[in-house]
Parts: C-alpha cells; sequence; structure tokens
C-alpha cells in the first residue's frame, strides 16, 4: 500500500511570522478527504468483501440448521464467532488470490483498477495483508469451533489460491475445480456447529456447487474479451461460439432443481419448501433458457443484456433458496 504522502511545505511558510495561525500548517500535514475513502476501497477490494459476504450469507445457513439439528438456538455466540473465523479465513484468500493474480489483473478493464494490479499496494503488502487474515481467522476457527471445521477452512483456502488461481491460465477445468472451495461456506458453518460432517451439510454443499455454474458462465460471456486479453482460459474465450458455455449453463441449471429439493428428502425441512424451491430453480433455469439466446443474438448489446440478467437472477436465486429452507426449518421444528 503506498503511504499517504504530505504536502511539501513552500520555503516561505516554513519561516512564517510568529502571527502567523498554527492550524494552517496543521492543515497542510492532513491527509486528503479522498485519501481514508480510496484505502478503504482499497481494502475492501483487496479482501474481496462481496464474495466474503456471500460466503458469510452461506455460513451463516449451514450453522443455523446445523444449530437446529442439534436442538441448539442459532442465536447464540457461537454464531458470530463461526462467520467472524469463516469471514476473516475467506478474505485472506482473496487478498491471495488477487496477490497472485495482480499482473492478469492488470490486463483486464474490470480489474485493473485493483490496489495490486494499479499498484498502489505492495506485492510484499498483499501477501502479508493475506498471511494474517488467513492465520487469524483460523486461529479464531480453533478457539470457537473445532479442529474439523478448521482443516476444511485452510483446506478451501489451498484449494482456491494454490490450485484454482493458477490453473485458470492452463485449462477450463479450472472453473469446476474452484466450484469446489465456492461451495464451502454452508459446510463450514454445518461442521462449526455439529462438529462433523453429515448428509444434509453435504447437501447445502451441493445446492452451493451446482448453483455456480450458471452464474460462472453468465460472468465468462460478460467478460470474454477481458479475459482472453489476461490469457484465462474460461469456456467462452476457449470456444468462443458459445455452444459450449450455454450447454454448460443449461445442464447445472436443470440439475438445480433435484438437488435444491435434497433438504426437503432429507427431512430438513417440509413440502413447502419442496414446492417453494422448485419454483425458484424452474425461475433459475427459465432465464438459463433465456441466456442460450446469446448463440443467435444480433448484437453485443442484446447478447451482453442476456449475460447480465442471468447474473442478477443467479445473485438473487441464491439467498432466496436458502432464507426459503431457514424458514421452512424453522417451522418444521
Amino acid at each position: 500500500m503506498t503511504p499517504v504522502t504530505e504536502a511539501a511545505i513552500p520555503a516561505e511558510l516554513a519561516a512564517h511570522s510568529p502571527g502567523s495561525a498554527p492550524h494552517e500548517l496543521a492543515h497542510l500535514h492532513a491527509p486528503s478527504p479522498g485519501a481514508t475513502a480510496t484505502l478503504i476501497h482499497d481494502l475492501r477490494e483487496l479482501f474481496k468483501v462481496k464474495v466474503v459476504a456471500l460466503v458469510l450469507v452461506t455460513g451463516w445457513g449451514g450453522f443455523y440448521l446445523g444449530s437446529m439439528q442439534s436442538g441448539i438456538s442459532s442465536v447464540q455466540r457461537g454464531l458470530l464467532d463461526t462467520l467472524l473465523g469463516i469471514g476473516l479465513v475467506s478474505a485472506g484468500a482473496g487478498a491471495l488470490n488477487e496477490t497472485l493474480e495482480r499482473k492478469t489483473d492488470a490486463r483486464m478493464n474490470r480489474t485493473a483498477q485493483r490496489p495490486l494490479a494499479a499498484g498502489r499496494f505492495s506485492l510484499a503488502q498483499g501477501i502479508v495483508a493475506g498471511l494474517a487474515a488467513l492465520a487469524l481467522g483460523a486461529w479464531w476457527l480453533l478457539l470457537h469451533t473445532n479442529l474439523l471445521t478448521v482443516a476444511l477452512a485452510l483446506l478451501t483456502a489451498f484449494t482456491y489460491v494454490a490450485i484454482y488461481t493458477p490453473l485458470k491460465r492452463v485449462t477450463t477445468m479450472a472453473t469446476f475445480i474452484g466450484a469446489f472451495p465456492g461451495a464451502m461456506g454452508p459446510m463450514l458453518g454445518w461442521t462449526a456447529a455439529r462438529g462433523r460432517i453429515e448428509w444434509p451439510g453435504v447437501a447445502l454443499f451441493a445446492i452451493l456447487f451446482v448453483w455456480q455454474f450458471p452464474h460462472f458462465m453468465s460472468i465468462a460471456w460478460l467478460y470474454r474479451d477481458d479475459y482472453a486479453k489476461a490469457g484465462i482460459r474460461m469456456l467462452p474465450v476457449v470456444q468462443p461460439d458459445g455452444w459450449s458455455t450455454v450447454v454448460e449453463a443449461l445442464f447445472y441449471a436443470v440439475l438445480m432443481i433435484p438437488v435444491s429439493l435434497a433438504p426437503w428428502w432429507l427431512g430438513m425441512a417440509g413440502i413447502t419448501y419442496a414446492v417453494l424451491a422448485t419454483a425458484l430453480g424452474l425461475v433459475y433455469l427459465g432465464y438459463t433458457i433465456r441466456f442460450a439466446r446469446i448463440l443467435r443474438a444480433t448484437s453485443e448489446d442484446e447478447s451482453r443484456r442476456l449475460a447480465r440478467d442471468l447474473l442478477k437472477i443467479s445473485v438473487l436465486y441464491l439467498p432466496l433458496l436458502f432464507t426459503t429452507l431457514m424458514l421452512c426449518a424453522i417451522a418444521r421444528h
């Protein structure tokens, strides 16, 4: 992180007369009002706060549902301690990811202004910040949860940073591999509450795993030119006609419906959840089918609009599904 430089004091002011107001010099030493806002923005970008927020929402869902299985109220200090630890580990992994991708980020329009890509943070600062958040989060989870949750959190961070991140420049399979750490939020919440891996926790993991693919494909299509410039091998870059992108999105959107019903099959929620989850899944599938129109779009604007609409729906679908599940689980218990 580049430190805020103080304004140089002109020589004539350095030799100011006794009658000069002291606060004038103090004002010259004060940082620019925008410097603090820039620093906060850069830290949010470095630690990928939006991604962390999604992890925390799903981790909360996993902890909440796991606590209900144990007959324990979900409103307890353990929830906040768990979310703090998960959030720190996720933030640390995000910072290390940006550190490794600083050069490719600099080539893409949408990421060129990230703090490491733009040179506002140094490589050493990115590494130290990432490792510090990762270590603090793991330590916090060790204090307040259990060894299983710590091990899973560290494995998730390792897979994301050391496997998924470099593979993005090698193979399109990186998307599939990246979906594993991307789906670990609810499993971490579940194991924090229950202390073991169980089928309901696996079902939550599966929901998030499958959800990611239409979401990923919409982003990949929307920013395919950026990915191509950076040498990232996303499906729309390797196969630009769009067929493989559409087929993968549709396959997982169809699969999303039975997978989202797994909590009902496992007795976590009743028939109301099954009906609502099916309805949400059909909406998600409908927008994914609509996304397939990129194959015959008559303009780039139309193509981008279709991808952006699927992206928006995917972001709405997941919290709606988890909220529905938690509310129906409360009603059932």
